[in-house]
């Protein structure tokens, strides 16, 4: 069968006049125009619907019965061409994002929140992870976008740059080398180190490895999450390394935090992107003002945020 929407909004049309003339003035088309679509539904669907008198159009008993039925097909339709307009036009959608745990809790609380102000209507859901799990999310689609530090990807996924952070040292007060306004890898090892489970690590031990220094990264402690390490500091433990946008968690503990050179060591985030997958009209608006919040806040939290090259 062929029915056209055209047919059915003609259709109930006279049926809701019983009358050509009066159906063709509310549809606003011509009379003979009206009547071709009525005969083309009937040959379509096989029945007659309509009874035709001198008086007046009565409806058959196949017309009574497909009347309602057509009635909230082009209802369901009109509900479903409004949700795409409100999706396009961002008034209301839903947008998952997975990131690394402190990312989590220290600047994307605040980028949801901007977020929200401008697009009351769209939900932003939130899935703070592992950084190691961050990519499995994306491509198992759970999440529509992923941020996380440089890691290699699959051929589907797709990385653009989002900010480039350096290292830091993180001392607790007193600690010898807070008299430092930057502190060597070479002195940072000196002490028992906290360090973070897994690539962090692996990384960090190769890249200082290979550094000029030959400098051996062997951490004391590996713990699962940063704010385990940093409590670890607080409490005399050992002194721990971070990136910036940790910074407000340092606040809170009152740790204290300096530069890390020779050499200097930089990790570059990135969005990662499913190239299978399109963003709805709500992600691509979240990942550009994402984009430009990392550029433009002034926020303490993201100020220290460079650009990607």
């Amino acid at each position: 069968m062929n029915v056209t929407l055209r047919q059915l909004r003609a259709f109930i049309a006279v049926a809701r006049a019983g009358s050509v003339t009066e159906a063709a003035l509310r549809l606003h088309i011509t009379q003979s125009a009206l009547s071709g679509l009525i005969k083309d539904l009937e040959s379509n669907l096989g029945v007659q619907m309509l009874h035709r008198t001198t008086r007046k159009l009565q409806l058959s008993g196949a017309g009574e019965v497909f009347l309602p039925m057509a009635e909230r097909i082009l209802q369901d339709l009109g509900m479903a061409l409004d949700a795409v307009s409100d999706l396009r036009e961002l008034r209301t959608g839903t947008v998952r994002i997975a990131v690394p745990q402190v990312m989590a809790c220290t600047v994307m609380p605040e980028i949801m929140a901007a977020f929200a102000r401008k697009y009351p209507g769209i939900r932003v859901r939130l899935q703070d992870s592992m950084v190691e799990s961050v990519l499995g999310r994306l491509t198992s689609g759970d999440v529509d976008l992923a941020i996380g530090p440089e890691r290699d990807a699959s051929a589907h996924v797709v990385a653009r740059a989002l900010f480039t952070l350096p290292f830091l040292a993180v001392l607790p007060p007193g600690h010898p080398l807070t008299q430092k306004q930057r502190v060597a890898w070479s002195d940072l090892v000196r002490y028992p180190v906290i360090s973070l489970q897994g690539e962090y690590t692996q990384l960090l031990s190769a890249e200082l490895y290979a550094s000029p220094g030959r400098i051996e990264f062997s951490p004391t402690h590996e713990v699962a999450f940063l704010t385990t390490a940093l409590s670890m500091v607080e409490h005399g433990l050992g002194v721990t390394t971070c990136l910036p946008y940790a910074g407000v968690l340092l606040q809170r503990q009152k740790l204290e935090f300096r530069p890390l050179v020779t050499p200097v060591l930089s990790r570059r985030f990135q969005v990662w992107l499913n190239k299978d997958r399109g963003l709805s009209p709500s992600a691509q608006e979240f990942l550009d003002f994402l984009m430009q919040y990392v550029e433009d806040n002034p926020a303490p939290e993201v100020r220290a945020f460079r650009k990607a090259g």
